[in-house]
């Protein structure tokens, strides 16, 4: 499932239990800076343009590609007109591919068959247009999702998973690579470090999802990965984080030989964990923890430099008592205090207006509320909005609320 079934999921990962914090009580930190005005560094004014299960773009599988490509186009028109200044362009759903690739076939969600050649390059359409617009281009790319179903089958026969059966882990309805083989971390890193070296995209992007979140009654079985390469670790637990890490710090180290320009970052769940389990973590009661859960470590990703910028999703409202918009944004801040990581708050425009939501999310105003707290603290550099569907409807004008009282002026991102 797609980026829109995981923010779903974190509605549900959070307990209910306490009473909200004081929603009105200001946030510690410097002076806040007047609406509309920012650091003369410039700010990172970004969407994601999620592909996964034709999420925003294309609307369907099949579409002819002047179609497909007018429809890209229209996504960097909105941009632009909400007075944005970077798109991540999701490239690599599910172990497939939006270019040419060597490494993996062509995505599904372009022709509806996986493998098929869509006639056209949507990435390098997509780098180009973007640059043609003042826009920057992240390529976006899940690392370890292979398929939204379990069927090896289901999958083209050239698939590298078909090829290599042993790399794949069915779990939780879903198919994955196994993060736990080395040769599986190097292959990954090869399939997404082509289009760094195609394209003259600005930043390399991962999202949430390393180990998968969690399945009540469900085992990720990564016995024999662990048998070969676990040795020296106190526990599994432990292992698996530093299997992540390799990624992270191999990636890094590849795409600034590749692509010195370009950055690396991760936006990761917006809690690294919660205080009751660690003094160091967010005062959150979040029942998924990235460190615990999804054996992702990004506090120390950010504090040993690691990445160039991180971008937890803070997907809460200001006053959500499980999860503080106005709690975490301050935790955030003081993790990349010092560091020169740069912070971009993931926000949730796509909460705004939905019915399901909480009551503030029926408020127009929440979404401004958050950047005018954010302001406050100087490591916040920007914001990034999920996503580009929600960007083009802005449903109670949400995003039209942001633009007129911060966003009243174009500006450049930090460089």
């Amino acid at each position: 499932m797609g980026r829109l079934s995981r923010r779903a999921f974190a509605m549900a990962a959070l307990t209910t239990l306490g009473t909200a914090g004081d929603a009105t009580a200001a946030p510690r930190g410097g002076p806040a800076a007047p609406p509309g005005r920012r650091r003369a560094a410039g700010e990172l004014r970004g969407m994601w343009l999620a592909t996964v299960a034709n999420r925003d773009w294309p609307s369907r599988a099949g579409l002819t590609p002047a179609e497909q490509r007018a429809e890209l186009l229209a996504h960097l028109d909105t941009a632009v007109r909400r007075r944005l200044n970077a798109v991540f362009f999701q490239v690599r759903p599910t172990a497939d591919a939006l270019w040419p690739s060597p490494y993996e076939p062509w995505s599904q969600y372009l022709t509806g068959t996986q493998g098929k050649d869509p006639g056209w390059d949507p990435l390098g359409t997509a780098v180009a247009e973007a640059h043609a617009r003042g826009l920057e281009l992240h390529a976006w790319f899940n690392p370890y999702r292979i398929a939204n179903h379990t069927d090896p089958t289901r999958l083209v026969a050239s698939h590298p998973a078909r090829r290599h059966p042993d790399w794949a882990v069915p779990y939780g309805g879903k198919l994955y690579y196994n993060p736990g083989l080395p040769e599986v971390r190097a292959f990954v890193q090869d399939a997404m470090l082509d289009a760094v070296r195609r394209y003259q995209v600005d930043g390399v992007h991962f999202d949430d999802y390393f180990y998968p979140y969690p399945v009540a009654g469900q085992t990720f079985d990564d016995d024999a990965a662990y048998a070969a390469h676990g040795a020296g670790f106190p526990d599994r637990a432990s292992w698996r984080r530093h299997n992540i890490d390799r990624l992270v710090t191999e990636t890094a180290a590849r795409v600034r030989k590749v692509r010195p320009a370009a950055r690396f970052g991760i936006s990761p769940f917006g809690v690294w964990r919660n205080a009751a389990t660690d003094p160091l973590g967010s005062d959150t009661r979040a029942g998924v923890q990235t460190y615990d859960d999804l054996y992702a470590d990004t506090r120390t990703w950010v504090r040993e430099r690691w990445i160039d910028y991180i971008c937890p999703q803070v997907y809460w409202n200001i006053g959500f008592a499980a999860a503080d918009y106005a709690k975490l944004v301050p935790w955030w801040a003081a993790v990349a205090k010092g560091t020169g990581v740069r912070l971009y708050v993931g926000e949730a425009q796509y909460k705004a207006g939905d019915p399901a939501q909480p009551a503030a999310w029926q408020d127009p105003v929440e979404l401004s509320r958050h950047l005018t707290l954010a302001k406050q603290y100087p490591q916040v550099r920007g914001h990034v909005f999920f996503s580009a569907k929600e960007a083009a409807a802005d449903r109670i004008g949400a995003l039209a609320r942001v633009v007129a009282d911060h966003y009243q002026q174009p500006a450049k991102p930090p460089r």
